[in-house]
């Protein structure tokens, strides 16, 4: 049985489908992502799988149980580390997660969760002293104190720098090999390919693509050539050159141009032969393996093509 299963949800607000007919599932010890641009829903279908929002309408169950009438029992259960929290400022770190900690049966002692987020040397620091990132370790430390089955994370590393996120990361793949239960939300595409077993990806509600990172990666052209252009040529002329190649697919960002391909060879020889007798450099030329951030970025640029022609 999944330990996360949603079935049809809806949630709406007056004529607003904030979630619209979402079902998807999560297997015990899976780290699972949610992806969507900024109102798709990801917030919304985690706050009601956190019991802190009723659904229209449709079915949830988080470890068997629906979290909206769920009691004390259930909350002994999960951790949730939310987007923005409200930790007290005057309390140093030891004092907010030992107060945390206490409302769990079975917490886990205070120096491990500190050594696990990372936070040693600010132990006895008041909350309010610390940075951006370190309060969001602190919000990381407040989730997993009570040992949860079920963990949701709601942009847990934004603030943070590369190697604090690198720890992070460290510390949920060693919560789910441990057997804990994984829901993500996060802006780093990154994150994403690198923690999760399966990824799901929503828009206006709905889910519009779901599997492995690697399923996904499959579905978009297998190489991304990129390069930027100088500001003495057109993208647009640059973008051309990929007109005759097969299954190319084009996105211009500023003076960055990136197309996904499934013949690379062809593609990087017809880019250079044009650079060469057009006299252009092209500066950060790559030639890579797709990433799921292309396909993130290629799955919203189809819905809101269809978006757009539907209205």
């Amino acid at each position: 049985m999944p330990v996360i299963e949603v079935r049809d949800l809806h949630k709406q607000y007056g004529a607003v489908a904030a979630v619209d007919g979402l079902s998807f599932h999560v297997d015990a010890g899976e780290v699972y992502a949610l992806l969507g641009e900024n109102g798709a829903g990801k917030s919304t279908a985690v706050e009601i799988l956190e019991g802190h929002r009723r659904a229209t309408s449709g079915t949830v169950e988080v470890l068997g149980v629906d979290p909206g009438s769920a009691g004390r029992a259930f909350r002994d259960r999960i951790g949730i580390v939310l987007q923005s929290s409200g930790v007290e400022a005057e309390f140093t770190v030891r004092e907010v997660i030992e107060v945390y900690g206490g409302c769990y049966r079975s917490p886990r002692p205070i120096d491990e969760v500190v050594a696990l987020v990372g936070l040693e040397e600010k132990v006895d620091a008041r909350v309010g002293s610390l940075s951006g990132g370190q309060r969001r370790r602190v919000d990381l430390a407040l989730g997993i104190v009570g040992r949860p089955e079920v963990l949701f994370l709601d942009e847990p590393t934004t603030g943070f720098d590369p190697s604090a996120r690198r720890q992070s990361w460290d510390l949920i793949e060693a919560l789910g090999a441990d057997g804990t239960t994984v829901l993500l939300t996060t802006h780093y595409l990154d994150e994403a390919e690198h923690l999760a077993s399966r990824v799901g990806v929503l828009s206006r509600g709905k889910m519009i693509a779901e599997g492995t990172p690697d399923e996904l990666i499959n579905r978009v052209s297998g190489t991304v050539v990129s390069f930027t252009v100088p500001d003495s040529i057109e993208t647009a002329d640059a973008a051309v050159t990929f007109a005759a190649v097969v299954g190319a697919e084009v996105r211009v960002s500023g003076r960055l141009v990136e197309v996904n391909v499934d013949r690379p060879t062809e593609a990087v020889h017809r880019l250079t032969g044009w650079a060469i007798d057009a006299g252009v450099e092209l500066d950060s030329l790559s030639v890579g393996r797709a990433s799921l951030e292309d396909v993130y970025l290629s799955l919203a640029e189809a819905d809101r093509t269809v978006d757009g022609s539907a209205t």
